[in-house]
């Protein structure tokens, strides 16, 4: 009986498993260096921050419905016990693991919003400022599934008054400045009274698919369906595979974001798609509910055996 009841669970939970659509988001660090990546989201995807070596990737799945933001954290030292501090973007925790923690301005920062059976939506934003190189492409999926991001160094271009001391990082002009009109807030606190700042429009033209300040919606929001997403710090060698890489103007903010700040139009060659095949996400037409009457038939049905052996 025992043998009997652990086969009928095994496939209940196989087929669980089977009707949970997850996305895989992967990092790649492309830097001459070490990038330790910071996530912030709900729910958990098992770290909350980790070390990244040049030259390798890591891989994370996340249930559908989940909402966060990575970003890449610079010139971090952390002691064998995991505890020490970031140059640029560091979370303040203390530790290799930010434990609930967002960025510390100035920060790239990819944000997401995943559906559930529905539409992706997702950004690269500049409105907490630029630390890092960053760009986001789609592997599988269907719809627009445009590429985003900001590959170009700002740090090269960033204005005096935005720069961090140092050189390592470039501030948006409402991290330096903190007033209305570059937050939009208070009276500025909406898309026809909140407009592209001078600082903004240079973030734009070095990335312009990346949000360059809280309203700038229209050409930096994506989406995509059933699609798997890689984050690669300091790309320089994208695939030569075709992307579909339209800006989608058709959409809302669906990241809530508002944390975009300057951006520019990829060119095709660096916004190809990294992806060599179908998505490896699985779905399947169970919703929740049938799923957990299921497992509890099956659970029944392997007492009422019990009942007769």
């Amino acid at each position: 009986m025992a043998q009997i009841l652990k086969l009928i669970m095994s496939l209940s939970l196989l087929i669980i498993l089977k009707g949970v659509s997850c996305t895989t988001f992967t990092f790649v660090n492309k830097c001459d260096y070490t990038v330790w990546p910071g996530i912030l989201g709900s729910p958990s995807l098992g770290t909350t921050g980790f070390e990244l070596a040049k030259g390798t990737s890591q891989s994370f799945q996340a249930p559908a419905g989940w909402s966060g933001r990575f970003w890449g954290r610079t010139g971090c030292n952390f002691d064998a016990s995991g505890q020490g501090s970031c140059t640029t973007a560091d979370c303040g925790s203390g530790q290799v693991e930010c434990n609930g923690a967002g960025a510390t301005p100035p920060a790239t920062l990819a944000e997401f919003t995943l559906g559930s059976g529905s539409q992706d939506f997702y950004d690269v934003s500049l409105v907490d400022g630029y630390n890092i190189q960053m760009l986001v492409e789609v592997s599988g999926g269907s719809g627009p599934c445009a590429s985003t991001g900001c590959i170009e160094d700002l740090n090269l271009r960033c204005p005096a008054e935005l720069k961090v001391e140092g050189g390592s990082a470039c501030n948006s002009a409402c991290t330096a400045f903190a007033t209305p009109e570059y937050c939009c807030k208070g009276e500025f606190n909406s898309p026809t009274a909140c407009s592209p700042s001078v600082y903004s429009q240079i973030f734009k033209s070095a990335c312009p698919r990346s949000y360059s300040y809280a309203y700038d919606d229209k050409t930096s929001t994506f989406t995509c369906t059933d699609a798997d997403y890689i984050m690669t710090f300091c790309p320089t060698n994208p695939s030569s595979k075709a992307t579909r890489d339209s800006p989608d103007t058709s959409q809302g903010s669906g990241t809530g974001s508002g944390s975009g700040t300057e951006s520019t139009t990829l060119s095709d060659g660096w916004l190809a798609n990294l992806a060599t095949g179908e998505s490896s996400r699985a779905y399947t037409s169970f919703g929740a509910a049938q799923l957990v009457g299921f497992v509890i038939a099956a659970i029944s049905v392997a007492f009422t055996f019990t009942q007769f052996l």
